[in-house]
């Protein structure tokens, strides 16, 4: 295949893959969306191994042949509860090949026509290999925390702040070194190992109720790296989709961060579990319980009913009976709707896509802005496996750890039905107010047994 051809196809993967990012921005086009980036990364990999400059074509056969079969096998068994984990360890990959690609290209430099030209390769060397440290090691830890191995509480270090400027300041003088120095290897492995560190260091520092916001920030943190490896490699599709990927991953991190009312950079700093709740302490009075017998009666007659998932209903894999509930309601003329607060669940759009996954229809899935006026006018919520996204501590306690942060209103409807195994506090560790108040019932239990009595009774 030739330079042109390359570089032809090169464009048409880069405008498969903006497509695909244009059709994952909507439940009704997401599916379309995936197959628009299957479609680009096809072509990108056949231009890039069909290349004029590639060789060792069987060992490449050979490695996607590994990889692929490693890919089908894990994709089959996972289940949708653990894709925010799945996702998280995939990002390691992409850290861990920007590493290897920047320390090869190091050893292996491609010939430079002017001095500026090796300064600038040298550059891209190191900044593409710390990127994809802090990447590689970073996602790991937040593997382990999605996956329960690793405490969700963050890690507090004595002088942890400046711990981690003392990493970024090192690392830029040996970078100074590594340049002046026209390339050191002790300089760039002392810089890695600080990067594996550093990496780690700032997502253990970070409470598990951010996981959502450092799902995306990894995200984002893999598409710098796969830029960067773009660079060394000087392939233009890896730089173009480096940024795409990482572009995206920072808008929607200003996204989460914003529905959390939080800035990034306190994010970052760590948040939300260290102050574990001040407010716990604090007598809210007694909670009521219900049954499911109940609550199908408070079912039956109310003519509006919102429901509100969290991530409690991913793990009971409770959206199948949720959906038959659903149907039974919207048969009997009730109107039924879901309320997703944007970081519901441990991944931005992990409730979007189980509901979706028990084909509950698209219309009635709104987001927290859409449906929060809402409330007033609503007989009945049910908040399924949901705590801090539902806490009004948020609005009415300004010493609560998620003092601002917006939340779904179901207070403000006349009735209010939580389901929970326990009155344990949430991911965040913050007492809620909700279960004390008057117009709440607690349903305890498994979500998915719940759900069931509930529509056996309907």
């Amino acid at each position: 295949m030739s330079a042109g051809l390359v570089q032809a196809a090169y464009i048409v993967a880069a405008l498969f893959f903006i497509l695909s990012l244009a059709g994952l921005s909507k439940q009704e086009s997401a599916r379309a969306g995936n197959y628009y980036g299957i479609a680009g990364m096809t072509i990108a990999l056949i231009a890039t191994i069909f290349g004029p400059e590639s060789q060792g074509f069987a060992w490449i056969i050979i490695a996607m042949a590994i990889g692929g079969a490693i890919g089908i096998y894990y994709a089959k068994k996972v289940e949708m509860t653990e894709m925010p984990e799945l996702v998280a360890i995939l990002h390691s990959f992409v850290g861990l090949a920007a590493v290897l690609v920047g320390f090869n290209s190091y050893l292996d430099a491609p010939v430079a026509a002017t001095h500026a030209e090796h300064v600038i390769h040298l550059v891209e060397v190191f900044l593409g290999v710390f990127i994809g440290a802090v990447t590689f090691t970073g996602s790991i830890v937040a593997f382990g925390k999605l996956r329960g191995v690793i405490s969700s509480s963050p890690l507090n270090l004595p002088h942890k702040h400046k711990m981690n400027l003392a990493a970024v300041v090192v690392s830029t003088l040996l970078m100074l070194y590594f340049v002046n120095a026209d390339g050191s290897m002790f300089a760039l492995i002392v810089m890695t190992l600080i990067a594996f560190a550093f990496g780690y260091h700032l997502v253990a520092s970070i409470g598990g109720a951010d996981m959502p916001v450092v799902v995306s920030m990894l995200n984002s943190y893999s598409g710098w790296a796969a830029a960067a490896a773009g660079f060394m490699l000087a392939n233009d599709l890896l730089i173009v989709t480096g940024a795409l990927v990482g572009s995206s991953g920072a808008i929607l991190s200003y996204i989460m961060c914003k529905a959390m009312n939080r800035s990034f950079i306190s994010v970052i700093a760590g948040g939300f579990g260290q102050e574990i709740s001040i407010s716990s302490n604090v007598d809210h009075g007694e909670h009521r319980e219900t049954s499911a017998e109940e609550v199908a009666e408070l079912l039956k007659n109310s003519r509006s009913v919102i429901i509100t998932p969290g991530y409690g209903m991913a793990v009971a894999q409770a959206q199948y009976p949720v959906y038959e509930i659903t149907e039974t309601l919207r048969a009997k003329g009730v109107n039924v709707r879901f309320g997703i607060h944007p970081v519901a669940g441990r991944l931005p759009g992990h409730m979007n896509v189980l509901l979706a996954e028990a084909k509950v229809p698209y219309d009635i899935v709104l987001e927290m802005d859409e449906i929060n006026d809402d409330f007033n006018e609503t007989d009945t919520v049910l908040v399924i496996g949901a705590n801090d996204t539902v806490n009004p501590a948020a609005q009415e306690d300004p010493n609560s750890p998620i003092a601002g942060m917006p939340v779904l209103e179901v207070w403000n409807s006349k009735n209010v039905i939580v389901f929970k195994r326990s009155m344990n506090t949430g991911y965040a560790g913050v007492q809620n107010p909700l279960f004390f108040k008057d117009n709440t019932q607690m349903l305890f239990g498994d979500a998915k047994e719940s759900v069931e009595a509930i529509f056996k009774a309907l």
